[in-house]
């Protein structure tokens, strides 16, 4: 049986951070952890690495989809639950359908359903800017129909849905994010922001970048800390229920973040076209005019000073 560390403060919850020992999930376990919360991560490690995870949260690996999820919970009692665990890659979904599908929808189910038992306060969660699809209209609003060109971003709509029935019908308290595009320390080649993340290692690495389709497709790139700093606004917020974009509003092209990377790295590196990937949406950029209402988030990192730590993190980090 496992032991917790049950601390009851009146100023610290029990949190619990699915997928904490990833991207962004390892920087909120940070944030949480500097507020002095109880914090316990739960990472399978297939993308995550427990090197990421801090030393004062407690850690399980296990499975968001195991069954045995919720005597955890029963045990370490919540208060409040970040899913951040997930299927990130939209190339994979493609590919693998399947696989999505089943830690997108059944994991998520199967999170919700321990949450629902042992009656947890709030449920905070990632969706993405790729529920959109490829709209026309810019900047998209959180009312916008979604018509997704990837499985990945399905999975993410209907996730969405489940989010909302498990409100209306068995008032649980749930937020969803739909994410722009993150970047910052830590971040993989997969996932949604990847590309930064991907450059920054060529970069560092000294080889060419490739860019699928002609680089003037354009995503709205939001900063790590920035995302984390969303959470905590939105965290025990009574006010904050349903869906929020976590955004800049400000399109930033595949051309011109290559420009900035010249400027920033003094790298001279040679840049390849390819063709367009499948299930890849030509232009994104999200209202964050709600967030702004609601809870009171801004963005407040320049693209530059995030490409620079960021640059900065995986120069550090290069082996």
């Amino acid at each position: 049986m496992q032991v917790f560390r049950n601390i009851r403060r009146e100023d610290t919850m029990n949190i619990c951070v699915t997928g904490g020992a990833g991207f962004i999930g390892s920087h909120l376990v940070d944030r949480l952890i500097e507020l002095g919360h109880n914090v316990l991560v739960i990472d399978n490690l297939s993308t995550g690495m427990r090197s990421f995870v801090h030393e004062s949260a407690q850690f399980i690996e296990m499975d968001v989809r195991d069954p045995k999820l919720v005597s955890i919970f029963e045990e370490f009692k919540p208060s409040i639950v970040f899913h951040e665990a997930a299927q990130t890659m939209v190339q994979s979904s493609m590919e693998n359908p399947g696989y999505d599908c089943d830690v997108n929808l059944l994991g998520l189910i199967n999170v919700l359903d321990a949450c629902r038992k042992v009656k947890v306060e709030q449920f905070l969660m990632p969706s993405s800017a790729a529920v959109y699809g490829d709209l026309a209209v810019l900047p998209l609003t959180e009312e916008l129909s979604g018509m997704p060109s990837s499985f990945y971003g399905l999975t993410k709509l209907t996730a969405e849905g489940y989010l909302r029935i498990y409100r209306e019908a068995f008032g649980l308290n749930t937020v969803c994010f739909r994410y722009a595009n993150v970047y910052g320390p830590r971040q993989g080649d997969g996932g949604e922001g990847g590309v930064i993340s991907i450059f920054n290692r060529l970069i560092v690495e000294g080889k060419p970048l490739t860019v699928y389709g002609d680089g003037e497709q354009t995503r709205d790139f939001i900063y790590v800390e920035d995302v984390v700093e969303a959470n905590i606004k939105a965290m025990g917020n009574n006010n904050c229920t349903g869906i929020y974009n976590v955004s800049t509003n400000t399109g930033t092209s595949v051309n011109e973040l290559i420009t900035r990377f010249r400027t920033i790295s003094g790298a001279d590196f040679m840049v390849h076209y390819e063709a367009e990937r499948i299930g890849d949406i030509k232009h994104s950029r999200l209202s964050n005019a709600k967030a702004e209402r609601d809870f009171g988030f801004v963005a407040s990192t320049t693209l530059d000073d995030g490409l620079q730590k960021t640059l900065e993190y995986f120069k550090a980090h290069h082996k």
